[in-house]
């Protein structure tokens, strides 16, 4: 009989593929998986460590999971992701119940690990930070089937004074383009019709492998693949971001007028003490420029407040940007102080009320601004992708190609038509409620 493995991922969408892989290795070595704690015979936990929040969570979640198997009712406990590449030895002094420890690029090793780990022989297991990232893995796909992330490198070079990525996924090493084309082949033939490119930073895709930056030429390769309807671009430094990549989102239909773009602050101090290698001009510039060439993008950006040593001129400074730069999609994040980093040993540090307050003003701004575009888009025709159903309702949920998953609205369609998630339909917006919109599908389908 095949052992059942619960498999608990955290974090961000790069971890998530991560995951997926596991998923297949896994499955290719005879595995099944279960959501029932009852029912497994394993447990491995995919970890984060970003910020404070995350490695509290993936605390958690592996506390929770010593329990089960303290208990008797799983066999095996395998910890994985960022948390297991940084806390290596705190894990295994503090949480005795773990079987084996695995690092960021080690995940390849999985499968043999729960092998042995059934047979009370499993050792942790890590390699250099700089390995070639994996590829070839066929994954599970954990988001659906209609849309699927795709992992363009690993690690960073940045280094950013409050991060620790860098030490936890080492350098920026690009995933050979070719490897890329076939996953993403895959992907579409698995019926996924919206593929997300992810990393770190994006935007210097193929630096290390080609000489240049060669994320415009993936783009325009993975725009001939057929099946695929969306290609979405998250994570571009702004700047990165330069006259080639505009061009390749001007000229190809498939390339949704969206970008991510982590900018993280506006003052020119505040930047600096960050590591950044922006100013407030150049951001300013960077979107005036994205909004002239591509008249319909829309910009999502994530902010840090309460960063050491931020004044209130400071924190005035980030205010007047937001309200200024009027940022279509936001997200703010409080200063979590991450040791081993520069940043945590700045002086200055803000007090826990000072970052949340500033968080809290940030984001009722935002969501002025959000809730102001919102009623805008009334009468507006878009281009939406079926997400799913309302229970006993004729409603179903979507997103716009504003609206990436899981961090942006959705768009609710009134129809008695029968549609299936993943179908692409033409709404016409008819109102709005906060951050999602209202609509009716139009005569004709995108199809």
């Amino acid at each position: 009989m095949k052992k059942k493995v619960l498999f608990q991922s955290l974090g961000c969408d790069k971890n998530l593929v991560d995951s997926e892989m596991m998923l297949g290795m896994l499955a290719e070595s005879g595995y099944s998986f279960t959501d029932d704690e009852n029912e497994a015979d394993a447990v491995v936990v995919n970890t984060c460590c970003f910020i404070g929040d995350a490695k509290e969570e993936s605390v958690n979640t592996i506390l929770e999971m010593a329990e089960l198997k303290k208990s008797g009712q799983v066999k095996a406990l395998v910890v994985t992701g960022c948390l297991a590449q940084r806390y290596q030895e705190e894990i295994r002094k503090e949480i005795e119940e773990v079987d084996a420890v695995i690092g960021t690029s080690a995940i390849k090793e999985l499968p043999a690990v729960l092998d042995a780990a059934f047979e009370g022989k499993a050792k942790d297991c890590y390699y250099r930070l700089d390995e070639k990232p994996l590829t070839g893995k066929k994954r599970i796909l954990t988001t659906g089937g209609h849309f699927a992330y795709l992992k363009i490198a690993e690690g960073c070079d940045k280094h950013c004074t409050y991060c620790i990525i860098p030490k936890v996924r080492g350098p920026y090493r690009s995933v050979p383009m070719d490897s890329l084309l076939r996953e993403a082949q895959e992907l579409a033939d698995q019926g996924v019709r919206e593929l997300i490119l992810v990393a770190q930073e994006t935007t210097v895709y193929g630096q290390d492998l080609y000489g240049h930056k060669a994320l415009p030429e993936l783009l325009e390769r993975l725009c001939r693949i057929e099946g695929l309807v969306w290609i979405r671009i998250l994570y571009c430094y702004p700047e990165e971001i330069d006259d080639a990549l505009i061009r390749v989102i001007q000229k190809e239909e498939r390339i949704c007028h969206y970008l991510d773009i982590p900018v993280q602050h506006a003052s020119d101090s505040i930047l600096k003490r960050m590591g950044r290698r922006t100013d407030r001009e150049e951001l300013t510039n960077i979107v005036k420029k994205l909004r002239r060439e591509i008249p319909d993008i829309c910009l999502r950006t994530t902010l840090i407040a309460g960063f050491p040593g931020e004044t209130e001129e400071d924190y005035e400074t980030l205010l007047s940007f937001v309200e200024e730069t009027a940022f279509d999609r936001l997200g703010v994040f409080p200063y979590s102080q991450e040791e081993d980093t520069p940043a945590a040993e700045m002086p200055n540090q803000i007090s826990d009320e000072v970052k949340q307050a500033r968080c809290d003003e940030l984001m009722a701004l935002q969501q002025e601004i959000a809730f102001d575009a919102a009623a805008d888009m009334e009468g507006r025709p878009l281009m939406a992708m079926i997400e799913g159903k309302v229970a006993d309702e004729d409603v179903y949920v979507a997103r716009t190609y504003k609206d990436a998953p899981d961090v942006d609205g959705y768009l609710f369609v009134q129809t008695d038509r029968e549609l299936m998630t993943g179908d692409f339909v033409r709404v016409r917006i008819t109102g709005s409620h906060e951050y999602d919109l209202m609509g009716e599908l139009e005569d004709e389908s995108a199809e």
